[in-house]
């Protein structure tokens, strides 16, 4: 990023700042965020944190999201998942590994690795 963009970006934020309440604009980063912020700015890192691929998502998985979205699929879902999405989970782990899982009681899906890592450390 180069200086003119750097100064356009710290403006803005004071700019924003002026809007915050003393006691929101004065509570600190958290130290996972500073540690994000300092792990991206090294090339020999690997961070595992925010859970943002270094791939654009496919158009197939895109498109099926706008057609969900179409259909009025905007509510949440169980908290283990929709049972449609584990079953082909279960489906899947049975075609490539001959594995058997029951959908309803033995597969969940996570929001990402972070919150799988936790429930399976938990278990």
């Amino acid at each position: 990023m180069n200086v003119m963009n750097e100064q356009t970006k710290s403006q803005d934020v004071k700019s924003m700042n002026s809007y915050l309440a003393p006691r929101v604009r004065d509570i600190p980063p958290s130290g996972i965020r500073k540690f994000f912020d300092l792990a991206s700015g090294n090339k020999d890192v690997i961070t595992l944190g925010v859970g943002e691929p270094d791939f654009v998502t496919p158009w197939h998985v895109r498109e099926a999201c706008v057609f969900s979205l179409e259909r009025g699929r905007t509510a949440y879902t169980s908290n283990a998942g929709m049972i449609e999405l584990r079953e082909a989970i279960a489906s899947y782990l049975y075609d490539s590994f001959a594995v058997s899982y029951d959908a309803k009681d033995q597969i969940l899906v996570t929001v990402g690795g972070s919150e799988a890592i936790d429930l399976a450390l938990r278990a």
